[in-house]
């Protein structure tokens, strides 16, 4: 998914840490192999080629179901048909260079999860406009770090946390320890905010424009894209999301960076053990909104 990933555990068991790791980075890669759009090879981006219907694995269809329930959770905040204007946005980062109108409209007309047609009998997928592009980047890596703390948690090694990319998954908490200690960054720094989650048996996802976005005309376009506008958003703004799971993690807190803020804790306050937290960088001031949830986790 084109972001390194990395993996903690902790056992008394050398040689058994050293073959479970190994396999799960191979169904680290096996995953990729199916979710990553930068492979032109991937089962996506064969999904996303194909004119006709196609017959999908079980790895794909599973993360399909859960990207069309945020899809209709968040209304439409998350799509993950989102792929013609993210690629738009990440040739703008590179020129450093907007997007025409033009262009923008005409990426806009592929992008919609109604035009993905879903069989739930066969497993077969239809992308119904030419040229439609899906991106899992917002849900498939809090997924795949899931997958990989449920497999080694199967084989014995239940104190384990997993970064892929930044967004964390984790099992028991480490040894003598009673939680796994996570900081948050302040929006557009790698100073961390004063006070850390303490979680185990948990996700958490932080969404934000710290490295990923462009400067044109003294305005800052971030890498996440609204898609109903086809714009990248222009506040500054970290969105940190504790859930029960990755992928939930990982789809909030891309749709919270694009929801107002009563929505965002609105919809976050409508999943159990769920918390939200939006820094947002506003001149020389950082204002925060958080629900009850996070603040419980935070010490």
């Amino acid at each position: 998914m084109g972001s390194p990933f990395s993996i903690i555990t902790y056992s008394n068991d050398s040689v058994k840490v050293v073959r479970s790791i190994s396999r799960a980075y191979l169904l680290v890669d096996s995953l990729n192999s199916v979710y990553s759009d930068y492979d032109l090879r991937s089962e996506l981006s064969v999904l996303s080629q194909k004119g006709e219907s196609l017959k999908v694995s079980d790895a794909l269809w599973d993360i399909l179901e859960k990207s069309q329930y945020a899809f209709l959770k968040s209304n439409g905040a998350f799509d993950i048909s989102i792929g013609p204007l993210v690629k738009l946005w990440r040739t703008a980062r590179k020129l450093k260079q907007l997007p025409s109108d033009t262009a923008i409209r005409n990426a806009q007309q592929r992008v919609g999860f109604k035009f993905i047609k879903m069989n739930p009998t066969t497993h077969e997928v239809k992308l119904l406009r030419n040229n439609m592009q899906l991106d899992l980047g917002g849900i498939a890596k809090g997924y795949i770090a899931q997958k990989v703390v449920d497999f080694l948690t199967n084989e014995g090694l239940v104190s384990s946390l997993v970064d892929a990319g930044g967004d964390l998954a984790m099992g028991q908490a480490p040894p003598s320890k009673k939680a796994w200690s996570v900081g948050v960054n302040i929006p557009s720094s790698e100073e961390l905010l004063p006070r850390y989650l303490f979680l185990q048996n948990a996700a958490v996802a932080t969404s934000g424009d710290m490295y990923q976005y462009v400067e044109i005309d003294g305005k800052h376009y971030s890498h996440i894209v609204n898609p109903k506008t086809g714009l990248g958003l222009i506040h500054q703004r970290n969105v940190t999301v504790i859930a029960p799971d990755g992928a939930t993690a990982d789809w909030l807190a891309t749709a919270c960076s694009v929801l107002p803020v009563k929505k965002a804790l609105k919809l976050c306050d409508s999943f159990p053990n769920t918390g939200l937290l939006i820094a947002e960088k506003k001149g020389k001031m950082i204002l925060k909104w958080q629900n009850s949830y996070f603040e419980k986790m935070m010490e």
